[in-house]
């Protein structure tokens, strides 16, 4: 992904700065909101900023629960 875009991009829910998790240190390539525990998934590079695909992130640190 674009380190641009990267720049440009907050959370929809909350404005907040994201964090961009990707392979090989993370399962898959998101978006995280650390504010709001939210993962936004990035499928063929293209972020998907909807709160309906967003996954709700666990307490404990590099897991994630379902929403």
């Amino acid at each position: 992904m674009d380190t641009r875009l990267l720049e440009l991009l907050v959370c929809p829910i909350c404005k907040g700065p994201l964090d961009y998790q990707r392979p090989p240190q993370a399962e898959r390539a998101e978006l995280i909101c650390n504010a709001d525990r939210l993962a936004f998934p990035v499928r063929d590079g293209m972020p998907v900023m909807l709160e309906g695909e967003a996954r709700q992130l666990d307490d404990q640190p590099g897991t994630v629960a379902a929403k």
